[in-house]
């Protein structure tokens, strides 16, 4: 069956009774026989055609089919924003107001169904801002879209997934707007237009901003006041509408947390958008270590190795062999050919380097007392020393009878304990995150290897993480001003490198205990920290007294409530709270402050508060659909229109009658029943036969 004509509910529909190749073949010989007859100016060649005709228009078999047709009642979809910037100006109650007069209006229309969709808020809004139109394709999805009259928008138009072109939205009808909100109400607002998200310690960071009036001119007179990690910096006076770069520095290693704030404008809609809040992962470029050995000692190359193995610390390696004003036999092409560096290493340079390491160091004459001197001086401004105590460290060449002493927390006895031993970690080591992660389980003896000798100290006050023979004080640590002091009172760490009776955690002893003497944030053993991450804020806080602790957080809208952290072992005590807002929170312990982020802080949501037609004029423009202000208007009038012509107009959105159809039934009858197709050939024929026949 193949259709042949067709109008309303009516059409003519064909039923060939033979294959179409054939009916072709059958229609190319009687077109040749006609045409053969025209040449030979046959008489009754045209009543002959007519024959044929009907003949063919019989085997056609055409017949009439009428429908009967259901028409459905075509669908008009409002749209209502429910993001976050409807809450700004009573747009929230305008919104109410104009859903309930179209739910009206568009009721008291017969043939006209009414879905109310509503979106444009969840947790991707103050990133991707408002999502309405996703919101818009979710809820047509069970609709058909030919049944589709129009899709009214209750919106303040701040709409950021905008269809480039009314194709890409799939639907043939007027998107009408009605706007929310005054269009003519201005607002200040501060925008990041560059910004770091990592920057050198000891190195500022370049900041890029601009401070808008929207809808007023530039040229306004503002100030910024800025905090860093919650401590106010001196404020910045700038120029509305000017891009201002702003010099703030890292003084820490990891995050740190940058307040931004302006002064409030002429006139504002919100002040969520006077404030960015800039977040900066401090990295140090390189770590430079100085390291200094004495005697040459299996040990030494093992120190080298695991400095050099990390590409992120630049090592200086000395070994002294023999002292300068030592007299004897050797050639001098059998000396070293780098004398070795003092005034520079310890006068000039020393500030230079994060990390000294002394690793069985004797005094023996190589530096004056005044350079010694300055390593303190330099360790109590903010440097790291760290100290592998040997054999001869007891004694009168130690670094104990130098000025240096004043720095080290354990003192030698002048006694060396030559026996086996395992180290230990210590009560207080077991909650110091230096040690306290070297254990798998902290009730059960380590299976380290052994190691054979320990130099014996009384410790004066620093921190024992590791005990060794005779539960003698093994690796101490000390703060010193503003410096860090560690004593590893044992030259034999290198016996677990090598794995001497199973080894031990060496590199990662190693590794943690000289990021703790530069002050690296993830072992700092007094410490908060606070993330935002599933709806949940996780707040941590290390210490080494254990002890549940209340901590006060105050959430981005200015809430605040206390909150108990519970101790859970290896110097932690954890909570967690439902974290809903976007925005920062900020988490004290009345010492320390911690700040956490939920989505993005700088919301592309509240970027442009203003009421605006423009994000959606080129398409309402596009479908032919209109724009109202809702504040202190009357609703547009709703009329039902055709799909040509105009569909808004002065006061009145129109809605497209699609006459949308579903068929009930068919009735089908021959145009041509065989027995008169066949009567009437017959006539052709015998017309042709006696109009030859004169």
């Amino acid at each position: 069956m193949m259709p042949a004509l067709s109008w309303d509910g009516l059409s003519v529909v064909l039923n060939p009774v033979l294959p179409d190749w054939i009916m072709v073949a059958f229609a190319i010989l009687f077109a040749s026989l006609f045409l053969l007859s025209l040449w030979r100016r046959a008489r009754g060649s045209f009543l002959r055609l007519l024959a044929v005709l009907t003949i063919l228009l019989a085997l056609l078999d055409p017949s009439m089919v009428q429908e009967k047709r259901a028409y459905q009642k075509d669908i008009a979809i409002v749209l209502v924003d429910r993001s976050p910037s409807q809450s700004i100006d009573e747009r929230d109650a305008q919104a109410a107001r104009g859903l309930a007069l179209l739910k009206d209006k568009l009721g008291k229309i017969d043939d006209l169904e009414v879905k109310v969709i509503e979106g444009g808020a969840g947790p991707d809004t103050a990133e991707k801002g408002t999502l309405l139109f996703e919101a818009l394709r979710r809820g047509m999805a069970d609709l058909p879209l030919a049944r589709i009259a129009g899709v009214v928008i209750v919106s303040d138009g701040q709409i950021h997934d905008v269809p480039a072109a009314l194709a890409d939205l799939g639907v043939d009808a007027p998107i009408h707007l009605l706007l929310t909100g005054d269009p003519g109400t201005g607002d200040r607002r501060i925008e990041l237009v560059e910004a770091p998200s990592f920057g050198l310690v000891g190195k500022p960071v370049e900041v890029k901003l601009r401070v808008d009036d929207l809808g007023r001119n530039a040229g306004a007179a503002t100030t910024i006041r800025i905090k860093r990690d919650g401590v106010p910096l001196p404020p910045v006076p700038l120029v509305t509408g000017r891009e201002t770069t702003l010099s703030l520095d890292l003084e820490h290693g990891g995050q740190t947390v940058f307040e931004i704030e302006t002064d409030d404008g002429p006139s504002e809609l919100t002040r969520i958008n006077n404030r960015a809040v800039l977040s900066v992962n401090g990295v140090r470029d390189e770590l430079k270590v100085l390291l200094i050995s004495g005697e040459p000692y299996p040990g030494e190359r093992a120190w080298r190795n695991l400095l050099k193995s990390d590409p992120s610390v630049s090592l200086i390696h000395f070994t002294i062999l023999r002292p300068p004003n030592k007299q004897d036999a050797t050639p001098i092409n059998e000396l070293a050919l780098i004398a070795f560096p003092i005034d520079e290493l310890f006068d000039i340079k020393l500030k230079e380097f994060d990390l000294i390491i002394f690793d069985r160091f004797e005094h023996l004459g190589i530096l004056p007392d005044e350079y010694f001197q300055h390593i303190a001086d330099y360790v109590a401004g903010g440097g790291a020393v760290l100290e592998a105590a040997g054999p001869r460290s007891a004694g009168q060449f130690s670094l104990y009878r130098t000025p240096m002493a004043s720095i080290f927390a354990a003192m030698p006895t002048g006694e060396i304990l030559a026996q086996g031993f395992k180290p230990k970690v210590s009560e207080i080591g077991k909650r110091h995150p230096v040690t306290a992660d070297l254990l798998s389980d902290l009730t059960a003896a380590p299976s380290w290897g052994r190691w054979f000798r320990q130099l014996v100290t009384t410790n004066r006050n620093g921190e024992i993480l590791m005990n060794g023979a005779n539960d003698l004080p093994l690796l101490v640590l000390q703060r010193v001003g503003d410096g860090r002091v560690a004593q590893i009172l044992s030259d034999h760490l290198w016996l677990w490198s090598k794995g001497f009776e199973g080894g031990g955690p060496q590199a990662e002893l190693v590794r943690r205990t000289a990021h703790w003497l530069m002050q690296e944030p993830d072992l700092e053993e007094e410490d908060l920290r606070a993330t935002a991450i599933d709806g949940k804020l996780e707040i941590e806080r290390r210490s080494l007294s254990a002890q549940d602790i209340d901590v006060t957080v105050t959430r981005p809208d200015g809430r605040t409530e206390t909150v108990r952290l519970k101790d859970i072992g290896r110097g932690r005590a954890t909570a967690s709270l439902p974290a809903v807002d976007q925005g920062l929170y900020r988490v004290s312990d009345g010492t320390r402050d911690a700040f956490a982020a939920l989505g993005e802080i700088n919301s592309r949501e509240f970027n442009d508060p203003r009421a605006s037609a423009l994000p959606l004029q080129p398409l309402v423009t596009a479908s032919g659909g209109g724009v109202a202000v809702l504040p202190g208007n009357e609703l547009p009038d709703l009329r039902r229109v055709g799909k040509k012509g105009d569909r808004s107009g002065n006061g009145w959105f129109g809605l497209t009658r699609n006459e949308d159809f579903v068929v009930t039934g068919v009735s089908q009858a021959p145009m041509l029943p065989p027995w008169a197709a066949l009567a009437i050939a017959i006539g052709f024929v015998l017309a042709a036969w006696r109009r030859e026949g004169r």
